[in-house]
């Protein structure tokens, strides 16, 4: 069948079930465009690329399938760095489609020109300047392979603009066969074995999951192993929404950021299985240097298995395989006063925590939406203060999701990403939380929301200040050292919902916190809520004084 690059493109988002893309147009992109104008594959405007990216995360990631966003050339494509990068240290599948000058005069500094492969070689999957046109219906379907299988991540493709234009005969590839990429899968029953052996023999083991989990779709292989082992979980700030955590084996969040408790018990554990988790410094950061348990790590990329700790028993593979696997052995475990143990420390962790005097205390909040929510909904949270407080206090489980920028840390996220999951999910609740500083990043996008009526519930915790940032200076130098972290200037929030016409609402003190739940989700459309909040008030509450 005979047809223009640019429309082949599109009958290769046809072939993907791509039925959402999210981008920005410019003349580098424009016989794309025309071809989508021309297609059912629908396209959402956004105010700024970053968010193109972080929306198609959100969307992808909410229905476990590739997003797939659009930039022209040199800043368009620029403006997508952020949110590449933000995708692959998460693991997140995105197909990238950038617009590029005509390939006849790359390299001699034209208008809009940008080596964005060359940019974002170092956070990308795989990446295509695309050179012939007959090449696009292979290039595209291994793009959405490569994102979708091994470590998820995104996969750019560059494409110049008269290779757009160029007429091929399309035919869309069934299978796909790239040399040197063959992702692990199943793991070594050697090791598999082995990794049973130190089970059994340990009295004291914990599981330390993360985003493999939910990106390998084991919750359920999970939780079996676990009622089956009887073994306490604990998570990565990724691993959140892995394993309920109303069950009576979960622990909590470990980490830098994490409940002090669980830190302990890592410490105190002689056996560790971490399973589809980097384990990289800010999970580990509160280990003892003389830890010496021994270390069971799973994990679909073997780049990431020893790295930085040394583990007695590695298995490369997908977490759900492997936890299938190992439900196949007999375990004789005697857990139940260490998981005991934990349920205590945990309990009487969270009945402080939203017991705390402060006039609005964040973590009640998020602990009330969480219990409003039941069983199903989804937060996406931004980046500081509001992502370790609604890490700790929503409670996440099979059909409550929690999403994040875990490895990066990017400011602006949760606005935009979160608008890719409510279009995903359509009649679903999701709520997203930023900061002040957060909110005001990529705030244009929420235009977006507005147009098209998604009805994500924005919460803005107002602290006047950058209060991570402000933390770690008063941590690292004492009181007396802020510096760089303080806005002179907030603008009116309530008057900025205004202006894109989305309901809203201020509030300062806990006693007004039921009314504005009832408030925010008495209708299916965009809400901003606004809460004042105590800039002393901490990440992990010292549960010894304020915060």
């Amino acid at each position: 069948m005979k047809m223009k690059a640019s429309e082949a493109i599109v009958k290769c988002f046809e072939a993907e079930n791509v039925d959402l893309v999210f981008g920005y147009p410019g003349g580098a992109v424009l016989p794309l465009y025309e071809a989508l104008r021309n297609s059912a594959v629908k396209h959402i405007l956004v105010r700024q690329e970053q968010s193109a990216a972080h929306m198609a995360s959100g969307y992808g990631r909410a229905l476990c399938k590739v997003g797939v966003c659009i930039a022209t050339s040199g800043p368009g494509a620029t403006n997508l760095i952020t949110g590449i990068a933000t995708a692959y240290m998460d693991s997140i599948p995105l197909v990238v489609i950038t617009g590029q000058v005509n390939s006849s005069t790359i390299g001699r500094d034209m208008f809009q020109e940008a080596d964005i492969i060359g940019a974002t070689q170092c956070f990308t999957k795989n990446s295509y300047l695309v050179k012939h046109a007959s090449e696009l219906p292979r290039i595209l379907k291994e793009a959405f392979y490569i994102a979708s299988t091994g470590r998820k991540g995104p996969v750019l493709i560059d494409i110049p603009r008269d290779i757009q234009e160029t007429a091929i005969d399309f035919s869309y590839p069934e299978t796909v066969n790239i040399r040197g990429y063959k992702p692990t899968l199943s793991g070594n029953a050697k090791q598999i074995k082995k990794a049973v052996e130190l089970i059994n023999k340990s009295q004291r083991p914990i599981i330390c999951i993360g985003g493999g989990i939910r990106s390998a779709q084991a919750f359920n292989e999970l939780n079996m192993f676990v009622e089956k082992t009887g073994i306490p979980v604990v998570c990565t700030l990724m691993g959140v929404d892995s394993f309920s955590n109303t069950s009576p084996y979960f622990a909590g969040l470990i980490g830098s950021h994490g409940y002090p408790f669980a830190n302990r018990m890592i410490n105190d554990s002689d056996l560790l299985i971490v399973i589809g988790a980097r384990f990289a410094d800010r999970s580990t950061s509160m280990m003892k240097k003389s830890f010496n348990s021994n270390i069971i790590h799973i994990d679909i990329d073997p780049a990431e298995i020893g790295k930085n700790f040394e583990t007695a028993v590695p298995i490369v593979g997908n977490a759900k395989d492997i936890l299938t696997d190992l439900l196949e052995w007999d375990y004789s475990l005697n857990t139940a006063e260490w998981v005991s143990a934990s349920q205590h420390m945990r309990k009487d962790y969270m009945d402080k925590i939203y017991s705390h005097d402060t006039t609005m205390n964040p973590r009640l909040l998020i602990k009330k939406i969480s219990d409003f929510l039941g069983e199903k909904g989804t937060w996406v949270a931004d980046v500081g203060l509001n992502q370790i407080w609604a890490a700790h206090s929503f409670s996440a489980g099979l059909n409550k999701r929690f999403f994040t920028s875990g490895g990066l840390g990017t400011m602006g996220y949760s606005l935009p990403a979160a608008i890719g999951a409510k279009m995903a999910l359509n009649e679903e609740l999701v709520i997203a939380s930023m900061g002040d500083g957060g909110f005001q990043m990529l705030m244009s996008d929420i235009a977006v929301a507005r147009e098209h009526n998604v009805g994500v519930k924005f919460i803005i915790f107002n602290n006047g200040k950058l209060g991570m940032v402000r933390e770690l200076q008063k941590n690292s130098y004492g009181n007396q050292s802020y510096f760089g972290i303080e806005f002179g200037f907030n603008p009116d929030f309530m008057k900025i919902a205004d202006a894109y016409c989305i309901k809203s609402m201020k509030i300062s003190d806990n006693g007004e916190i039921d009314e504005a739940i009832k408030e925010m989700f008495k209708t299916n459309e965009p809400f901003v809520l606004e809460c004042i909040v105590d800039p002393e008030i901490s990440s992990v509450p010292r549960l010894g004084g304020r915060s």
